[in-house]
């Protein structure tokens, strides 16, 4: 399209000048007069030169079409008043004068249009009648809420010269740069550079293990920590000795030789002031947590005879009452030396026993016939039962969820129940490849800690299949008990080659007092590992860990057998009737039924 556009000939005037020389910008063309004068003037040739500025000012380029509604013949031709009228002759007075009939061209929009007047029949008033209308309506328009909706909003961007140009040209270049973190163009690659690093740190510093406690003469059977004091714990040996000691020095503070062959279980009172014993010699011995006066012998506070071997025990949360295990559950007052009331469900032996630390009325066992049989102390009967595919070696209730516990069992693997629904777990967790003797939660119910016979103990997220953390060493043989510390901060585990060893539950935590900068940068790290944890090579660099030869490639066997389980099982269904075989979930597959 050309710009500017060419000028175009109104139909006001003549369609071509009269021959002769042009006199510079001005052009010749016949001018009619009102009334009368204008055919005269016509008639004689009279010529009148228009200079461009009349010729813009009468419509020399090519004038808008009309918008007035179309009106009858019979009405004035402009519709605008008497004034017009008077002016100049009507629309349909001029096209009979050009045409030879009465004409009320419309447009076609329904609108008049004047483009079809020629000559010099359209007087000056009635283009003068005609702009005023123009400009009376357009007027009206830009008024209007659809006039006002037509119009544009144009944002321009305005700069301060001041703001980045040189006073001299010895100055430096001024940039422009938003300092707000949040829209830095760099800030995600940024970040993640900051929490891969974190990660590589975190790894580099992971040194979990802090002391080893050796004195026992034999293998560690069973732990137990103080109700009040975090740096005291418990621990009874394989050949009936216990041991008191003090975590804050690292040593041992008492010994006693309590029962001829093992210490099976040892518990702590509620308030702290004495703990129980059982072993093997079928007894039950309550002993003061104090040492006993200078020149004074060791001997207990009480001691219950009984009539078969105890296996278990646990102390109630908040009463003097306590509960023993062996052929059956017995429920024993402090003051008394028989049991209140005697449980059992079945024939077979039952190996632990656990109060529940919310619901104190209830407590949960575990039998060697597979079964985990939950009673309520206060109708002295079972309530129910679940049986598994293999024993049960011991549980352990979540103490922040009433009716959550988790099960240590020998095939391998540990379940996490709801009480209420016992007939799928609420979690199969699953790394280790021996039987799990032991299980222990941490006091803020989100994780729990396992012992296993394959010589590691792995910290688990209670909500995950897999294990977050695995402690060895080359020294640790088979971990028979573990605990985690009422601080949430350290976890002991007792082992066969008759140690006790303090670790940290979280690897690279560092201990002591943190400044208020190291705080900060902790944080941070933390929340950006949490941010990129997803991301390949931060999680790939975040789950390695270095296993013994032996736990690997007994994990690899595994892996391998478990294949060709899910193998045989899809080949089975593939070429089998539709429906004959029925698709069993993980979690079911070791359920074999509950009891009520």
């Amino acid at each position: 399209m050309q710009w500017p556009p060419p000028l175009r000939r109104s139909p006001l005037v003549r369609a071509s000048p009269p021959p002769g020389p042009a006199r510079g910008l001005l052009c010749p063309r016949r001018v009619s007069e009102a009334g009368d004068s204008s055919t005269e003037g016509a008639r004689m040739g009279h010529s009148h030169y228009v200079t461009p500025i009349e010729s813009a000012m009468e419509g020399r380029c090519q004038p808008l079409p009309s918008l007035r509604p179309a009106s009858p013949t019979n009405a004035p031709a402009h519709g605008r008043g008497s004034d017009c009228t008077a002016k100049g002759p009507p629309l349909a007075n001029v096209c009979r004068q050009n045409y030879g009939a009465a004409q009320d061209p419309v447009g076609p929009a329904g609108r008049r249009s004047a483009r079809h007047v020629t000559g010099s029949s359209l007087g000056k008033a009635e283009v003068a009648c005609e702009r005023r209308w123009r400009a009376e309506l357009v007027a009206k328009r830009s008024w209007s809420p659809a006039g006002r909706a037509t119009k544009m909003k144009v944002k321009m961007l305005s700069r301060n010269p001041d703001n980045y140009v040189r006073e001299t040209k010895l100055d430096l270049q001024r940039v422009p740069r938003n300092y707000d973190p949040t829209l830095h163009p760099f800030e995600v690659p940024r970040e993640y550079v900051r929490a891969l690093n974190a990660t590589k740190l975190e790894r580099v510093f992971a040194k979990p293990f802090l002391a080893s406690l050796d004195g026992h003469r034999d293998g560690v059977n069973c732990l137990a920590k103080h109700p009040k004091n975090l740096a005291t714990v418990l621990s009874g040996a394989c050949d009936g000795e216990v041991r008191i000691w003090n975590l804050t020095q690292r040593n041992c503070i008492r010994t006693i030789q309590a029962h001829e062959g093992f210490v099976r279980g040892i518990c702590t009172r509620f308030c702290g002031t004495s703990f129980f014993t059982v072993g093997d010699d079928k007894t039950v011995k309550q002993w003061k947590m104090d040492g006993p006066g200078y020149g004074d012998e060791e001997e207990p506070l009480h001691t219950i005879l009984g009539k078969t071997v105890y296996t278990g025990i646990d102390h109630h949360w908040k009463e003097a009452v306590f509960a023993t295990c062996g052929q059956q559950v017995d429920i024993w007052d402090e003051q008394r030396t028989n049991p209140v009331c005697s449980m059992t469900w079945g024939f077979d032996s039952i190996s632990s026993v656990k109060f529940n630390p919310i619901e104190t009325f209830l407590l949960g066992s575990c039998a060697s016939d597979r079964n985990i049989v939950l009673y309520d102390m206060r109708q002295a009967t079972p309530l129910k039962k679940v049986i598994l595919d293999m024993r049960t070696n011991t549980i352990c209730w979540n103490p922040m969820e009433a009716f959550i516990f988790t099960a240590a069992n020998e095939d391998y693997n540990l379940y996490t129940f709801d009480m209420r629904a016992l007939d799928t777990p609420v979690m199969v967790h699953m790394d280790h490849v021996s039987a799990v003797l032991d299980v222990d939660y941490s006091p803020t119910g989100k994780e729990f800690v396992s012992a296993s016979f394959d010589k590691s103990i792995r910290i688990f997220p209670v909500d995950k299949s897999r294990s977050r953390e695995v402690y060895h060493t080359k020294r640790m043989q088979h971990v028979i008990c573990v605990k985690w510390t009422s601080d949430s901060k350290y976890i002991m585990c007792g082992s066969d080659e008759m140690n006790i060893r303090l670790w940290k539950a979280n690897a690279s935590e560092k201990l002591g007092v943190l400044t208020s900068r190291e705080k900060a940068a902790k944080d941070y790290n933390q929340k950006l590992k949490e941010k990129f944890q997803h991301y390949p090579h931060i999680k790939r660099i975040a789950r390695h860990r270095h296993l013994p030869k032996s736990i690997y490639s007994q994990i690899q066997e595994q892996r391998i057998m478990k294949e060709a389980r899910r193998r045989k099982e899809v080949n089975r269904i593939k070429h089998s009737k539709p429906g004959s075989v029925p698709i069993v979930s993980e979690k079911k597959k070791h359920v074999v039924a509950v009891v009520k």
